[in-house]
């Protein structure tokens, strides 16, 4: 125990959409509770990679324990549970809030409140979490704590008093805020006397340690020596070490109801200290685990294969060791006839793909081609039987199928209204239905609508960011599954199919998607000594063509004058020399070309 009463500790997390301050924010509390001097030297002291301090965001979530003392003498103790802020990493958000009483709601004063921040209230709400509403970024010229106030007190109901202002970049107002938390954030619930059950809202893996849980202790007393087990998967393990998390991890006698901190099992894995999942007691055993545990489910799937088909060893080897750190990445080896060996990857979005690609590359040096991602379509055969297709080349034959069904979210988009109409027009020709419009504030207004995930994973965020000049934020959570109509499109070049451009696509929109592809890959494939032909087919039907034209040499250089048969019989070797090499050469797809298919034009 850290030498306070229950009572006197304060379990909180921060929700904050991307960029509004919340790393900084987090910089300043470690300052004011003195467990850094100062963070001078190194911005962003939570965020472990240099990818979170580069792009602004957390990927991977945080705890600290801080010592507090009032003016007053009284001691506390704030553990502070930090969220991912992204839309595509939501359950880790929510199992972090199931760990706290409270949450400090920040939004930026010049950009007020946007999608992410809804998203997050609703369930800091579900949670039944005491919120503490806070302006950040007073400092900025910018600023509109006025509008901003109200979009709060709109989105909370609380009292515009009640909202506190703060720039977290100089430290301004930070001392109150804490105060703030101290005062209204209530205490934990101590059931010192119940069974042991104990949250798990992050895990890491030690080199040397094994999986490392991160825990919330709901409650019963945690020690080393006890034998526990995990509700998910039933592994029984002797607990090695249990402590505090204080920048470092700092081992305790105990850890008791209320308290949040790490527990290490000597596990192997970190797939068995799943995030939301519930460790129990062996001796003493409770039948139900804690509610909201659910498997992590990849929505967008894609292939990942090395550059250089010599690198697919150490490829392997990184995907292992990754999957160590996150463990809602799945993956299994795949064969392309255009690249080689490597993974059929599940990511939970878009930013996750780009994130687990990045990491890839630089921390193992890798160089990686990444197919077209696509969502996973639940499909029912004639005969009764249902599959779930994430590869478009493992779509049966079209006349087994009898329905097909695609993965359907509620999206939530909130823009200032004057972009309104362009977002609409999007939004109709992603197949979305509108569903209702509501007004934050005059200058605020958030879109409701029913949209399908294929639809959103392509390049619909770097449309809805550019028609609204960047003031406009997406949100989305997954809904249910539809019929649709899909049709497996084929790219083909000299009539070989290549199967790592080939795509699932909405038969209302082969056409365009066929030509665009074809367009791009007749700029990007280079000139060969013979025609290339790049063909878009839908079963075996061809839907569109370009031709790639050949290197000619000028054979007729040297026939100054003389008899025009000599020219033509040049001229017709030359033809049949192209034709056969044709049929014997094999075009190389450069790396840009699956790039390009991705980027929007």
């Amino acid at each position: 125990m850290s030498g306070v009463k229950p009572e006197q500790i304060r379990n909180f997390c921060i929700i904050a959409h991307i960029d509004h301050g919340k790393s900084t924010l987090a910089d300043r509390l470690l300052e004011l509770t003195g467990l850094v001097e100062s963070t001078e030297g190194r911005p962003q002291l939570l965020d472990d990679m240099d990818l979170e301090r580069e792009r602004g965001i957390t990927i991977k979530a945080h705890a600290v324990t801080m010592d507090y003392q009032r003016p007053d003498g009284n001691k506390y103790v704030l553990n502070l549970i930090d969220t991912p802020g992204h839309v595509d990493f939501n359950y880790e958000v929510s199992r972090s809030l199931a760990a706290c009483e409270g949450a400090v709601l920040l939004v930026d004063a010049s950009q007020g409140v946007e999608a992410q921040t809804i998203a997050n209230v609703y369930l800091a709400l579900e949670y039944d979490l005491t919120i503490v509403p806070v302006i950040n970024k007073m400092d900025l010229e910018s600023a509109r704590p006025d509008e901003v106030r109200l979009q709060i007190v709109d989105l909370i109901g609380c009292e515009p008093e009640e909202v506190l202002e703060i720039s977290a970049k100089d430290g301004t107002g930070v001392p109150e805020l804490i105060e703030a938390v101290v005062d209204t954030v209530p205490a934990p619930l101590t059931l010192l006397d119940d069974p042991l059950q104990l949250l798990i809202f992050d895990s890491i893996f030690d080199n040397y340690r094994g999986a490392i849980a991160y825990i919330r202790v709901v409650s019963g007393i945690l020690k080393p020596g006890m034998n526990v087990f995990f509700h998910s998967t039933g592994g029984k393990y002797l607990v090695d070490e249990v402590g505090l998390l204080k920048l470092d991890r700092f081992a305790a006698k105990q850890l008791v109801s209320g308290e949040v901190g790490y527990i290490i099992t000597g596990s192997k894995n970190v797939g068995e200290t799943r995030v939301g999942d519930t460790i129990g007691d062996v001796a003493n055993p409770l039948p139900e685990p804690l509610s909201g545990y659910r498997e992590p489910k990849p929505m967008v799937y894609s292939g990942l294969f090395p550059a250089d088909t010599d690198d697919y060893e150490s490829l392997k080897d990184a995907m292992a060791k990754l999957k160590l750190n996150d463990a809602s990445l799945q993956y299994e080896p795949e064969t392309s006839g255009a690249l080689g060996f490597g993974f059929r990857s599940g990511f939970l979005g878009l930013l996750h793909l780009e994130i687990v690609q990045e990491r890839l590359e630089r921390e193992y040096d890798l160089n990686l081609v990444c197919t077209v991602p696509n969502v996973k379509y639940r499909i029912t055969m004639l005969s009764g039987e249902v599959l779930y297709i994430d590869n478009p080349a493992h779509l049966p034959p079209q006349p087994n199928i009898d329905t097909v069904e695609e993965p359907i979210v509620n999206a939530q988009i909130v823009t200032p209204p004057d972009f309104i109409g362009p977002i609409m027009q999007l939004s109709t020709e992603r197949r979305g239905i509108y569903d209702n419009t509501e007004y934050l504030d005059p200058r605020r207004a958030v879109l409701h609508y029913k949209m399908p995930l294929a639809e959103i994973i392509y390049d619909f965020y770097d449309r809805l960011k550019s028609l609204s000049r960047g003031y406009a934020s997406l949100d989305y959570e997954h809904s249910g599954w539809e019929i649709t109509t899909m049709v497996k499109l084929d790219i083909l070049l000299n009539g070989e199919v290549i199967d790592a451009l080939s795509v699932l696509v909405h038969a209302d929109k082969a056409y365009a998607w066929g030509r665009r592809v074809v367009d791009k890959l007749s700029k990007i494939i280079p000139r060969q000594m013979f025609e290339v032909a790049i063909q878009a087919a839908i079963h075996s039907h061809i839907i569109a063509r370009a031709t790639v034209r050949a290197m000619r040499k000028n054979v007729l250089a040297k026939c100054y004058g003389g008899d025009v048969t000599r020219k033509r019989k040049l001229l017709e070797k030359q033809k049949e020399g192209k034709k056969r090499m044709k049929m014997l050469g094999h075009v190389e797809v450069p790396q840009e070309a699956f790039l390009a298919i991705l980027k929007s034009d």
